[in-house]
């Protein structure tokens, strides 16, 4: 089974509204779709999510490197997933947005081939239960316990907030929303990279006492050698999230002892064989991982929920971002269920494609 047609697509979403993190503010979801063809008749979907502050990739620069690698794809064998994600290194270094775009497409297809959902063919069983947080953007204290109580009301049990603001500002965000929330409810937080080295030992040992689940990138990536101290003197967990993008990185800081877990997330692992050698490391060190992604449609994050399946160390999971959408272009793929718990699909393959007439709408490129 060879790929006999590449199409690309970029693939913008509105959002309901904006989603504000420390390193900026979004609008829309800013994706491409990777859709490959094979001599057999098969079809594999993949998605990618560039975020320009985090992967250096955006919609546009995404789209024109796929016509790259996509030439280079052209005749190959569909299943050799590995060779296929060494052979779009060697096409061009980095890239790692639109690679995982092509590498869960090629998984797709490769399951599909052996007539398995993608979870068993990665060896996984759906046995355990997934649930995702719900994230509260970061912005003014009233528009978060806004948010807060929103999230709470919808009865989603773990809510995921974004911080990055000065010591007094980011404290008194989760001092507010904890008393709105309840004791119950679990908090996570993520600072995506917005504090200096100094504020975070300060602000980590200020929530400490709000019972906080984890805390996600608290200081630059650039700055990870300041990490084991950080977390040495935090009674919060540090999570990897910017500073891990593949196993090469993830080894880096366990060599360090920088981190208690990892936040994995296809579209800065280049997609899943890599996503899959951070987990194995995982559990060769007794460390957690989280399943996330940026801005991805259900279909990335059907992914995402796969590769969930195939390891108990993968503790958490942070699927809600195309709850964010305004349209659902996806048919098939994950099912939200009530209070955030996720239903993976029992399909051949990645159980989830395109709504053609939406593709239809879309700029395309046609590589064969």
């Amino acid at each position: 089974m060879h790929i006999q047609q590449i199409e690309v697509y970029k693939a913008p979403v509105k959002l309901k509204k904006p989603f504000k993190i420390s390193l900026g503010s979004y609008d829309y979801a800013s994706n491409v779709v990777v859709v490959l063809k094979t001599t057999d008749g098969l079809t594999g979907f993949g998605e990618c999510s560039p975020f320009m502050s985090i992967h250096g990739e955006s919609m546009e620069t995404a789209y024109m490197v796929a016509q790259y690698l996509a030439k280079g794809l052209i005749g190959v064998s569909a299943v050799e997933t590995a060779v296929n994600a060494a052979r779009m290194d060697a096409i061009i270094y980095g890239n790692a947005c639109i690679k995982s775009a092509f590498n869960i497409a090629m998984y797709d297809l490769a399951a599909q081939y052996a007539q398995l959902p993608l979870y068993k063919f990665l060896g996984g069983t759906n046995i355990k239960q997934l649930r995702t947080d719900y994230t509260i953007s970061l912005d003014t204290i009233d528009t978060m316990l806004a948010d807060a109580a929103a999230i709470l009301y919808a009865g989603f049990k773990i809510i995921k907030v974004k911080l990055g603001g000065t010591k007094e500002e980011d404290v008194e965000r989760i001092r507010q929303i904890r008393k709105l929330v309840g004791p119950d409810i679990i908090i996570r937080i993520d600072a995506n990279q917005g504090w200096n080295v100094q504020d975070a030992a300060e602000i980590l040992e200020a929530l400490a006492p709000f019972n906080i689940q984890h805390c996600e990138e608290p200081v630059s990536r650039s700055l990870y050698e300041a990490l084991p101290a950080i977390r040495k003197a935090s009674k919060i967990p540090v999570m990897a999230d910017e500073s891990c993008c593949d196993h090469f990185d993830a080894q880096r800081l366990i060599n360090i002892q920088a981190v208690d877990s990892f936040n994995i997330k296809l579209s800065k692992s280049a997609g899943i064989d890599k996503a899959l050698k951070i987990i194995d490391l995982a559990e060769r060190h007794v460390m957690d991982v989280q399943l996330g992604g940026f801005l991805e449609s259900r279909l990335g994050f059907t992914a995402a929920a796969h590769v969930a399946l195939t390891s108990d160390v993968i503790k958490h999971i942070d699927f809600d971002t195309p709850l964010m959408f305004q349209e659902d272009p996806v048919i098939g793929g994950l099912v939200y269920k009530n209070a955030g718990i996720i239903e993976v699909p029992e399909a051949i393959g990645l159980g989830a494609t395109y709504d053609p007439a939406y593709l239809a709408r879309l700029e395309k490129m046609l590589i064969k």
